[in-house]
């Protein structure tokens, strides 16, 4: 399967509100859960705008905070036009992915990779195949953390319950001979982020973890 000598893709990251989000992280604390919110956020959209081969970033949520402090990170962001339905967010945001970034690809990367180096994605989007949709899928196998196309018209994510078997059964390639653990590893609960500390979680991952009993 041919590749891409430069790949290069516009990262779309949606981003719920901290108030909302991670709720299985709720046993840490209400104050603890949303700080790792946005923690995770702001480690996974600087890790994305440092990898080479990403032409930009343009996060997706409707937390004016939040957005205040990804933007200031280098990071476009836009308010979620379908608030309840993540995958038609994605694909609303691709479009205006693709509207910035015409000639780049659309990666859709999950905002919960506090670990995320940007050598690992820089390696997952170069495995992508050009002629068809991709994905990577997460430390459990069952998930799915990263969704790559090469245009446009390709991009049809499957996010939610077992996306992984959605992914495959809508005959996305999987991305699964490339080393890319802190891409794979998600937080969804508090075994979640000890496993993404013990990868090298990032700098705001880091202090937002402090001091936390996990």
């Amino acid at each position: 399967m041919s590749q891409r000598s430069q790949p290069r893709h516009a990262v779309v990251v949606p981003v719920k509100p901290p108030a909302l989000a991670k709720s299985r992280l709720a046993a840490l604390g209400d104050a603890a859960r949303t700080s790792l919110v946005v923690a995770f956020a702001a480690d996974t959209v600087t890790a994305a705008l440092e990898t080479p081969s990403v032409a930009g970033v343009l996060v997706v949520t409707d937390d004016h905070v939040l957005a205040a402090g990804l933007s200031d990170l280098g990071a476009f962001v836009i308010p979620d036009a379908v608030s309840d339905d993540l995958n038609g967010s994605l694909v609303q945001a691709a479009f205006e992915a693709h509207r910035r970034w015409p000639d780049a690809g659309i990666a859709a990367v999950c905002a919960d990779l506090p670990a995320l180096r940007p050598d690992e994605l820089e390696r997952a989007l170069g495995a992508a195949p050009v002629d068809r949709m991709s994905f990577v899928a997460d430390a459990a196998g069952v998930g799915t953390v990263a969704v790559l196309s090469p245009t446009l018209e390709l991009f049809a994510p499957r996010f939610g319950p077992e996306s992984r078997k959605a992914h495959l059964e809508d005959g996305a390639h999987e991305i699964d001979l490339v080393d890319v653990p802190t891409l794979r590893q998600d937080v969804d609960t508090p075994d979640d982020l000890v496993a993404a500390l013990k990868l090298g979680a990032g700098s705001r991952t880091a202090i937002a973890a402090a001091g936390i009993r996990v």
